[in-house]
This record gives structure tokens, sequence and C-alpha cells, in this order.
């Protein structure tokens, strides 16, 4: 099952959905993404939050049209993308099962107040999406996490920028191929920028890591200006 979330930061774009949300997909919005994509003329199968952002009139059409709210307190530990996610990854197949996996593409997470752009980032390495294959998207950027079961198939043209960032602690044993500066069996440690802003040679890549995670953002359709620290 492939689910599109709209959460409530910078909202996306016509291309942003165009690109991203496919016939047949679910699509959920965490509270105020409700209203993007309201404006974009869509219909989320479910809402879910506290709903602080979103009017009484603006749920009552939400309703009208066939949306399912889920309602939340106010004073509640998650935030409303959290509850989004885990809406979205209930009832999954085990997770071993990998031609079951669930993807879900996170729109409108970015932008907006600080903490709840690193928060909504964070939120990648949420225990609960182990099962899934999780990325944020916004224009022609998309992140997601590079684990040692879960190696990145990098899709898009030479020049594409790939910055690999250590998650969370060091990352070892990284090796990439098909970057122009390569990784071959390295360590990236947390704090320095050694990973950012390398370079796609061709049409593909790959990046692996064998102990720790990485947080890989693709950026695509732009050369990359500044190279930092090589790797």
């Amino acid at each position: 099952m492939r689910t599109v979330i709209i959460a409530n930061g910078d909202p996306p774009g016509a291309e942003d959905v165009q690109r991203w949300l496919h016939p047949g997909d679910r699509l959920i919005c965490a509270d105020g993404g409700a209203r993007a994509a309201l404006a974009l003329g869509l219909t989320p199968h479910a809402v879910v939050g506290d709903f602080d952002s979103l009017t009484e009139r603006e749920l009552a059409t939400l309703a009208e049209r066939g949306a399912t709210l889920h309602r939340y307190s106010p004073r509640k530990d998650e935030t409303d993308l959290e509850l989004a996610l885990l809406h979205a990854v209930a009832g999954l197949p085990d997770e071993t099962d990998q031609s079951a996996r669930a993807e879900i593409v996170i729109l409108g997470a970015l932008g907006g107040r600080l903490d709840q752009t690193i928060a909504n980032v964070m939120l990648l390495a949420m225990p609960a999406l182990a099962g899934a294959r999780v990325w944020i998207a916004r224009g022609n950027e998309a992140c997601f996490l590079v684990t040692p079961d879960r190696p990145a198939l990098l899709h898009g043209a030479a020049g594409d920028v790939v910055s690999l960032i250590p998650f969370g602690g060091d990352a070892h044993g990284v090796r990439t191929t098909g970057l122009e500066y390569p990784l071959c069996d390295e360590s990236l440690f947390f704090g320095p920028a050694r990973g950012v802003s390398n370079v796609l040679l061709g049409e593909h890549g790959e990046v692996c890591v064998r102990e720790g995670r990485l947080l890989c953002i693709h950026t695509t359709g732009s050369v990359s200006s500044e190279k930092q620290g090589g790797g």
C-alpha cells in the first residue's frame, strides 16, 4: 500500500502532488495539512490530529466529502504528523515480507518553525516505521534513511546533489557507487559535514552502510556549486 501524507508545514504545490500522489494511493492529512489538500482540490481519506489548525467549517467540509476525521486531545505526547504516520502504518504486514512493505511519502513537512521541521525529519527513525519505505519530499528534494538492512538505490541524472548525514550517531562501513566522491567502507562521524554535497555521476547510484544510519538527501536537477570536505 502506498500512502501520501500532507503535513502542516509549507504546503505542497500542484507539481509536488502531481509527482507524488498517484491513482490508488491513500491520502492522509495531519491536521492543517487538510487545508492544503482542499486548496488543491483533493479530499483526503483521513485527517488526523487535534484539529487546532482547522476551523469547524473546514472540518464539516472534509466530513461531507467523505474524509474520516480522527480527533485527538491537544494534550498529547505526539505531534499531528506522528499520529498520521502511526495511522498510516497501522495493520502493516510483517516487515520481514519485503515485497509487502508500505511506501509513505510525506509532503508539507518542511518549512515554518525550525523545531517542527527538525522533529518531522527525526520521525523517519520511528520504530513503528521499520516495516515501511518512508521519505520526505519537497520540490526537487527528497530525504530518507539509509540503514544496514536498507541500502539506497538512487535514480536521477548526472549533477544531482546527494548529501549523506550521519543520523543519531556515527555511521561506519559507508560504501557508495556512482558518486563523484566515493566512499569505500569508510566512516562518517556525527557532527562534521564531510558527506554533504556529493554528486551523482549518471542516472543511478547506490549508498550502503554497515553500522549506524544515514540521512540521504537527494536534490534533483541541480549541479553542486560547492563540495565541503571531500567524501
